[in-house]
Order: C-alpha cells, then sequence, then structure tokens
C-alpha cells in the first residue's frame, strides 16, 4: 500500500535531518568539496569506503533490485546505455574488461542485453567487492587489481569498460592512460558525472553509509584526457540525472562515452 503523499515527505525531512538514518538509508549523503591536493589525500585516505564488507553488501542489495527489474522487463537507463555502448562497437561477442567492476553485476547486464553477449573480465581494487562477485558469479573471470598499473599487455581487449567507477580513482589519469593502453579498439567510460561549465571538483561524500571521495569532471578537461590517452570520441549518450549544484553552484549530470583507439 503507497503511503499518503504527506506521510512520505515528513518521512524524507526526518531521514535527512538525522546524520545516521540519512546515512544508512539513502544511497549518497552529506556532500562536502575538498579543497586542494592535501584534503583530497587526507579524504582518501581515511576512507574505508568500497573496501568494506558492509559498503559492499548495501551496494549488492540495490542492485540486485535493479537486475530484479531488468530481467522483467524494465532495465534502468544506465543498464540499456551501457549495452548500447558496446553493440555500437559492432564486435560479436566481444573481450571486454570492466574496470572498477564491484560485485559484478554488470556481467550479467552484459549478459542479458548485448546480443550474444561479451567475453567478460571484471577487476576492482577492493578484495571485498570481487569476493562477492566471485560468489554470485562463479563461471566468471575477476581479478582484484589497481587501474592505474594494468596487469595486462597493450591491447589486451576488445573492449575497456569502465563504469561508474572512474569517478572514485583519485589518478583518474592514470586509469584513462592504462585504459587506453590495454583496449585493442575501444573505451567506453560510463555513467561519468561531469558539468558543462565547471572545472573538475573532487568531493566527499557518504554511499551506502561509508565515506568515500568523489570526482565531477570538467567536461572539457575530460575530454582532453581522453585524446592525450590515444582516444578518440565516436558517440555520448545522457545517461541518469545527477546533480551535485546543491554543493557546488554549478549544474552536473551523467553522460556515458565510446571511443575508439587511434591509430
Amino acid at each position: 500500500m503507497k503511503l499518503p503523499r504527506l506521510v512520505r515527505q515528513i518521512g524524507q525531512r526526518v531521514v535527512k535531518a538525522a546524520p545516521i538514518l540519512r546515512r544508512h538509508i539513502l544511497t549518497s549523503t552529506d556532500y562536502k568539496v575538498l579543497g586542494g591536493v592535501d584534503e583530497v589525500r587526507r579524504a582518501a585516505a581515511s576512507s574505508e569506503g568500497w573496501l568494506a564488507a558492509r559498503t559492499v553488501a548495501r551496494q549488492e542489495r540495490a542492485y540486485l533490485a535493479l537486475i530484479g527489474d531488468m530481467k522483467n522487463g524494465e532495465p534502468r537507463l544506465d543498464f540499456t546505455v551501457a549495452a548500447e555502448a558496446v553493440m555500437a562497437t559492432g564486435i560479436a561477442v566481444p573481450r571486454l574488461l570492466e574496470v572498477g567492476c564491484g560485485s559484478g553485476y554488470y556481467s550479467e547486464v552484459f549478459a542479458d542485453l548485448v546480443p550474444g553477449g561479451v567475453s567478460y573480465t571484471g577487476i576492482d581494487y577492493s578484495e571485498a567487492m570481487i569476493a562477492r562477485a566471485r560468489a554470485r558469479y562463479p563461471s566468471v573471470t575477476f581479478a582484484v587489481a589497481d587501474a592505474t598499473r594494468l596487469a595486462y599487455p597493450d591491447d589486451a581487449f576488445d573492449i575497456v569498460f569502465n563504469g561508474v567507477s572512474l569517478m572514485h580513482i583519485i589518478d583518474y589519469q592514470a586509469a584513462i592512460r592504462e585504459a587506453a593502453r590495454v583496449a585493442g579498439r575501444y573505451c567506453v567510460l560510463h555513467t561519468v558525472p561531469v558539468f558543462d561549465d565547471y572545472q573538475t571538483t573532487y568531493l566527499s561524500k557518504f554511499a551506502y553509509g561509508a565515506p568515500v571521495v568523489e570526482i565531477v569532471f570538467g567536461k572539457s578537461e575530460l575530454m582532453l584526457l581522453c585524446r592525450d590517452a590515444g582516444l578518440r570520441l565516436e558517440r555520448e549518450w545522457p545517461c541518469i540525472p545527477y546533480d551535485v549544484s546543491e554543493v557546488t553552484g554549478h549544474h552536473s549530470t551523467t553522460e556515458t562515452y565510446l571511443f575508439s583507439k587511434a591509430r
């Protein structure tokens, strides 16, 4: 039974007003703009974030609901956009590396939404995430790895797919260069938070109840970094809304980019 609107509004206000409640009920909350490099490094060093088993469990519960919707024929926009980006390469059953795979749910998204599927490998720096991915998808290849120092040879995969993890990699410049290096043909940067009219900004927040550092990219800087890494923009898609203007003073959104590797 759906609660009356007034009751729902009061409930939302109570949750938002109580730090413990909002951090453990809301997916993302308590955003704060970080200043210089030292503050960013301190925030990153003090954050257990994605390494904590409880964070993994909370994220998994959220995505299991989304996977259920997909199975019922109602995939969320970011799932359909990810599949479209892979299909736009025109490669049948591509060798795909997902950087920052979390608990591996995109292996299921691609299996369901990409005709013929993909030959999937997932990596994440979080041992807790990889342990959960291996338990849930025992027939899929996963490994603990650092996005800024990939242990793969040049051109090892047809597609390198970075889905909602670039925003959490402090040395994102190195991550982009490494993605371009091991990609034989294409890179996909998926659901990337961007400003059209503002500079790249670091923020701290609570995600699934855990403190993390997050980056919202100045789009022009991001495109320049990708170009310098040898990537050429082929297509872009608008993705799910993500506006942090309340704390930054500038509107943001998310986009997905398909890059080909320049030859």
